[in-house]
């Protein structure tokens, strides 16, 4: 009788102790701090960093926590903002804007982070190559080489005339895309005017410039600057009535012309993954930063009509998207 209550006690602990430790893995929350430049309702990627967590079981109040930091627009918080998450010590820390990455590295050399950027983190100096990073940064840059210059050809493309093109750009945000602008043009036989934007009372005088010298275009280098400031660039080529030209389908989507670049969406969700293999165990050391790899060419017929321009068959036929 002994050694059957005794076989039945040992079956029961073998079918009752990987139930507990499932349900002890369950209950674990995951802890993760949030940098962000704006606030979390007007953080452009915030929502789809979410979601995609959201697609791999991590659902907020249940088994994942978010320790927000905003800097509501003020870059001189940014740094004590990074020391008071990094000294909550959260599992993982997520840093949305390349310009916030070297505050945090600052902060903590030990708690993993998880950065999107549209800055070039090599070039930066915030990780010592994409394929291994090194250290605990790894992440997703929004940075490709060549996409800035195939964004004037398609332009050159949609308008044969083209001449003169004025870009605007923060001299402030470490990336390849104004030289690659510089060199197309070259080839292209196109002036480029340079209008430098480092802060918001900057525009002013930038618009000021375009209009005097009658640029046909107005092309935006890609940064979290210029995302934040999108409404008022694009009141400013409504009322000129000249065509805009990014690297995000979004600002086409809302009135812009062209633009060419990665799905940025679909890169949020990246760092999304990264988070979770970090979760899971992996060192951000072992973790490449990602790349994008796929490219969208997107058109707005309507407002190419509302500027008289007519676009080229053969451009449209390339297009991945024709807003009409």
């Amino acid at each position: 009788m002994w050694s059957i209550g005794l076989a039945v006690i040992l079956t029961l602990s073998f079918v009752l102790a990987p139930l507990a430790a499932e349900t002890q893995q369950t209950g674990k929350v995951a802890r993760v701090g949030v940098l962000l430049f704006g606030t979390p309702a007007a953080d452009p990627n915030l929502a789809a960093f979410v979601s995609g967590l959201r697609d791999l079981g991590y659902v907020e109040g249940r088994n994942l926590a978010f320790e927000y930091r905003s800097a509501e627009g003020r870059p001189e918080r940014v740094r004590e903002l990074a020391l008071q998450v990094a000294s909550l010590k959260p599992d993982v820390i997520v840093v949305l804007g390349g310009d916030m990455v070297p505050f945090v590295k600052d902060a903590t050399s030990t708690t993993p982070v998880v950065m999107l950027t549209s800055q070039d983190p090599v070039e930066a100096g915030v990780i010592t190559s994409f394929g291994r990073p090194g250290g605990n940064l790894t992440g997703v840059a929004f940075v490709s080489s060549e996409t800035a210059g195939k964004r004037l050809q398609f332009l050159k493309e949609a308008i044969p005339s083209l001449t003169r093109v004025a870009v605007l750009w923060n001299p402030e945000h470490p990336d390849g895309e104004y030289r690659d602008i510089e060199t197309a043009s070259r080839r292209l036989g196109i002036h480029v005017q340079s209008l430098e934007a480092r802060r918001p009372e900057d525009f002013d005088g930038a618009f000021q410039s375009v209009t005097r010298a009658r640029a046909q275009a107005l092309m935006v280098v890609s940064s979290r600057f210029m995302n934040l400031s999108r409404s008022r660039i694009l009141e400013f080529v409504s009322k000129q009535r000249i065509p805009l030209v990014t690297g995000w389908g979004p600002w086409v989507r809302v009135g812009g012309f062209l633009s060419y670049g990665p799905d940025l969406d679909a890169l949020v969700t990246r760092a999304a993954s990264h988070v979770d293999k970090i979760l899971k165990g992996t060192k951000p050391a072992d973790l490449p930063v990602e790349q994008p790899t796929k490219f969208e060419l997107v058109i707005n017929m309507k407002t190419a009509k509302a500027l008289g321009l007519t676009i080229p068959q053969t451009l449209l036929l390339r297009a991945d998207q024709v807003i009409e």
